[in-house]
């Protein structure tokens, strides 16, 4: 189980296949929410928490799958 306390402003967010989606502004009861300076609308965006794979090296990795927002991120 995913212990969410762990997930901390700044860490850096990655699809399953290490690319780079977002960093991490807060966590909001059961979702990230994403600096919006690194969205490509300037707009904060949110993942959820269920979609979390692991914590790794200051990452955030995503499970394969995941539902990535539109704008977020700089490579989607």
């Amino acid at each position: 189980m995913l212990e969410k306390f762990r997930i901390k402003e700044h860490m850096e967010v990655t699809d399953a296949n290490g690319q780079h989606v977002g960093t991490v502004d807060k966590v909001e009861d059961e979702k990230i929410k994403l600096t919006k300076t690194d969205s490509s609308d300037n707009q904060h965006h949110y993942l959820n928490l269920d979609d979390v794979d692991r914590l790794e090296d200051n990452r955030v990795y995503l499970k394969d799958g995941a539902t990535i927002p539109s704008g977020s991120g700089v490579n989607t």
